[in-house]
């Protein structure tokens, strides 16, 4: 099956022909409709039964592969369109209905309709029953809502009436694979060195397993690992000589599960007693290349990865060729501690997410950055990215001797201010450490009511001029981090005491100016024997 990625002029073809189609059917008198669901099914069934052996499946090898266009078109008119007449009838009368509801604008939806397309084509020349069927949910929101579509591609499998969300991978060969899996063909039985051959000329991963016969405990196992799994192919054989062709690296032995990738990781063995759980975890532990490239479609699938120690390395493409053989040799050494994750620093929706976090949105220079979900904090590779400092940060990600990073912008010069600028790197000098009561006005440039905090703020300054044991200060905190100041909501108005500033006291900022300074005077009570009166 091909992978390239959908060109321009197929995408708009794609699009035509679904705008077209909805209006084609809508225009069928009204008796028509009706039956349109049985029509449609059989004129495919009589389309497909001319052409069947040219239809691109696993176990046709002499498949001549057509124009994208051409397989397109096909592939469309196997995957039923749905709309408020027919879809009651089509989740009703089919055991087995993947819906696509898409959206005419969403990006997404015209990037996945393609192989989504190219899916149905494979599973209709496996003969699954498996229905394949897509809804504009904008056109026809009433039968989208009863499906409960509530964005943007969305893909939902109706077994029987009842609904699942589909939880596999976004090409066409991991639709193929997560549907036949739950329509009842997990795995997959190889029975010649012709037929591995074949299978290997079209699968780039998989898992394999070698058994001496296809019963027991431990076979019971790997058939409830393969019906678990939503993203890889379990193929299985009970000849040595197949095992071989499948997996190379493959010792003498009757009992073998193995995983298979087309990457320089390529063969990894399972070790250990057979258990449905342990397969699984060996699988999240291994499926991902060494170096895993984050895009829009496997986004969800790196986030929620089991491993909770992630180095994102951020770069534009050229860069990153020339880093990516050293990085994969680190990744090796690191392998099942650490996850390696690659974003293209071009691609805004992906990265700057990150960047922001780190303060860095605008920088075009390589960047790494870790991540350690367990404990929730954020590192930051500060020195060059060259191999051996790559290495070192996450020999130090692992032995918990790195420090974690706050974001701070630069040291402000505080020469002759009346309220001082706070940044992450002075809050322990100004804040902390200042041995003088410090009012800390905590806001961010999209703060509504910050402005006017601010101000009262300006004004208690005047209030309290030549009072010499009470600063005032501001932090922005959208550019400025600290692990001492955890703030939420903005604007936030801290009180640090001089005697204790462990425990800053939070003044309300809904108060008047002169509640406010009451309050201050309040606190300041205990540190001085004079104090100003209030206003």
């Amino acid at each position: 099956m091909y992978k390239r990625k959908p060109s321009s002029i197929l995408l708009i073809f794609s699009l035509i022909f679904l705008f077209l189609l909805p209006l084609l059917i809508h225009s069928i008198s009204a008796d028509e409709d009706a039956d349109d669901l049985e029509d449609i099914q059989e004129l495919i069934a009589l389309d497909e039964q001319e052409e069947v052996n040219s239809l691109p499946t696993y176990e046709n090898k002499d498949y001549d592969r057509k124009s994208e266009a051409e397989v397109l078109s096909k592939a469309q008119r196997i995957v039923l369109e749905l709309n408020n007449d027919n879809t009651k009838r089509a989740i009703e009368e089919n055991e087995y209905v993947l819906v696509l509801g898409y959206a005419p604008w969403c990006a997404r939806s015209a990037e996945l309709m393609p192989r989504f397309a190219e899916a149905a084509n494979v599973l209709k020349g496996l003969g699954s029953t498996l229905l394949m069927a897509k809804i504009d949910a904008e056109r026809y929101p009433k039968a989208a809502s009863n499906l409960e579509i509530k964005g943007y591609p969305t893909l939902l499998l109706f077994v029987n009436g009842l609904s699942q969300p589909y939880t596999g991978g976004f090409s066409s060969d991991e639709i193929v694979i997560w549907a036949r899996k739950k329509t009842g063909a997990p795995v997959i039985r190889i029975n010649s060195v012709n037929e591995a051959n074949e299978f290997l000329m079209k699968h780039f991963m998989f898992a394999v397993g070698l058994f001496d016969k296809f019963e027991g405990p431990d076979y019971e196992e790997f058939v409830k690992a393969a019906k678990a799994d939503n993203e890889i192919q379990f193929v299985e054989t009970s000849s040595e000589e197949i095992a071989k062709v499948l997996f190379p690296d493959i010792k003498p032995t009757k009992l073998f599960f193995g995983l298979v990738k087309s990457e320089p990781e390529q063969y990894t063995v399972f070790e250990g007693n057979f258990n449905g759980d342990r397969i699984l975890q060996f699988l999240d532990n291994n499926k991902f290349p060494l170096v895993t490239t984050l895009t829009e479609f496997n986004s969800a699938k790196v986030y929620s990865s089991p491993n909770k120690r992630q180095v994102y390395v951020f770069a534009d493409a050229d860069d990153f060729k020339k880093l990516l053989e050293p990085l994969q040799e680190i990744a090796r050494k690191f392998k099942s501690k650490i996850m390696f994750i690659y974003v293209d620093i071009r691609e805004e929706n992906l990265a700057k997410p990150f960047l922001t976090l780190f303060g860095l949105e605008e920088s075009d220079d390589i960047v790494i950055i870790a991540f350690d979900y367990n404990s929730n904090t954020k590192y930051l590779l500060e020195s060059d990215p060259a191999p051996r400092h790559i290495e070192d940060f996450c020999t130090r990600l692992l032995d918990g001797s790195l420090s974690p990073h706050y974001k701070s912008q630069p040291v402000p010069n505080n020469k002759n201010a009346t309220i001082l600028t706070v940044v992450g790197k002075t809050f322990d000098e100004l804040v902390l450490h200042s041995p003088k009561n410090i009012l800390l006005e905590v806001h961010t440039p999209w703060c509504i009511n910050c402005e006017t905090t601010s101000k009262q703020v300006e004004k208690l300054v005047k209030h309290f001029k030549g009072l010499e044991n009470l600063v005032f200060a501001r932090i922005d905190a959208s550019t400025n981090e600290h692990p001492h100041l955890q703030v939420e909501d903005y604007p936030t108005l801290l009180f640090y005491p001089a005697s204790d500033k462990s425990n800053p006291i939070n003044l309300p900022t809904k108060s008047s100016l002169k509640e406010l300074a009451a309050l201050i005077n309040k606190h300041l009570k205990s540190q001085e024997p004079s104090t100003k009166d209030e206003l």
